[in-house]
């Protein structure tokens, strides 16, 4: 059993906690396993591979993880797509809720909320049913995407639409388990799954840059953790530049990076077709700065012109991402630009484009 506690006081937390009681910042596991590669199971083609280096009692799975890095080119350029949109319910999301709902599951829990614009609601709601759980969605009521909620619905999670869906749904935290994407450390830990699927695919070895879209960063922070894991156990030399990419619209971590800030300012939300990161003040804001700071990595912004003809052109290339998923590729010649020709680049393809068509 990890022990959880917060980053910002010190105060221990318990199994079911979400942020800590005594000063709201974020919580993360003390003391998690050290990544072992002689414990992965090799013959489970599924995130459970490395069960070893999870604290979280498996109970159950829809099969998620081991998603296919695919190669790709963009105007010559060669790069790498890890796609995560082939998770079970269509997002990366699912390696966070696996994770995490089994965790609470083995607490006794039974019923579960959280506030999602799409994905995360829809991951929430899948792997609930596969609990046995009863599943809440808070969503947004002017940006819910309805393709989305038609998804949480049709999994079996009940939705609340409101015009303060965070208010709401922290107030109803007070008396039900809030499976929260955005705080729960085990939704984190969960993500580091994708570096080392990565560095397996890899022969062994890291990418020199791996570039993510950034809304809470959970994907951004677990695959940062992930290789610094391996680093810690002697499998990589050097960890990958981190690459933090938000929508021109909500850009809170970029504004932060170009300040050179080590602490992260609310944004005014704006319009944008990245929907899946809106988010005005990530949760682990001073976290994602870091990784950006440790890893020499750098923060970018794109437009939406840019980021729907990126999708446009991958759609074309056979990849069927949302338009959240294309803002890495529409930022690709302001990475290369920093990275050089021959370093090695691996994008993040995050959510299916099947649920908005």
């Amino acid at each position: 059993m990890a022990h959880v506690q917060c980053n910002e006081c010190g105060a221990a937390a318990g199994p079911l906690a979400w942020r800590c009681s005594a000063c709201e910042g974020s919580l993360d596991l003390l003391d998690p396993p050290r990544f072992d590669p002689a414990r992965i199971n090799r013959r489970d083609f599924s995130l459970w591979r490395y069960a070893a280096m999870l604290p979280v009692t498996r109970r159950f799975s829809l099969g998620e993880g081991m998603t296919p890095l695919a190669r790709a080119t963009w105007n010559g350029r060669p790069f790498l797509a890890k796609l995560e949109y082939l998770n079970p319910t269509g997002s990366f999301k699912d390696r966070g809720t696996a994770v995490m709902l089994n965790h609470l599951a083995s607490h006794g829990v039974d019923a579960a909320i959280d506030n999602s614009s799409g994905n995360a609601g829809a991951s929430l709601a899948a792997y609930a049913g596969a609990a046995g759980l009863r599943a809440t969605v808070y969503v947004p009521a002017a940006t819910a995407v309805e393709s989305k909620k038609r998804l949480i619905r049709a999994f079996g999670g009940a939705i609340v639409e409101s015009q303060d869906y965070l208010a709401d749904v922290y107030r109803a935290a007070e008396e039900t388990t809030y499976a929260s994407h955005a705080w729960n450390p085990y939704f984190v830990l969960g993500q580091q799954t994708a570096a080392w699927e990565i560095w397996e695919q890899l022969g062994g070895r890291a990418p020199s840059a791996l570039a993510t879209p950034v809304g809470h960063g959970g994907l951004f922070l677990g695959m940062y953790r992930g290789f610094k894991a391996l680093g810690e156990a002697g499998l990589i030399d050097k960890m990958p530049r981190m690459i933090a990419v938000q929508s021109a619209g909500v850009d809170p971590i970029a504004r932060a990076w170009e300040r050179k800030s080590q602490t992260v300012a609310t944004v005014r939300p704006s319009h944008s077709v990245a929907d899946g990161i809106l988010v005005d003040a990530p949760a682990r804001g001073a976290q994602i700065l870091q990784a950006l700071y440790e890893t020499d990595g750098f923060a970018l912004r794109v437009g939406d012109e840019q980021i729907l003809a990126a999708q446009k052109r991958l759609r074309a290339a056979g990849f069927i991402i949302e338009a959240t998923s294309a803002a890495p590729a529409a930022a690709l010649p302001q990475i290369h630009a920093r990275i050089g020709e021959d370093a090695e680049l691996v994008l993040a393809l995050t959510g299916s484009g099947l649920k908005a068509i």
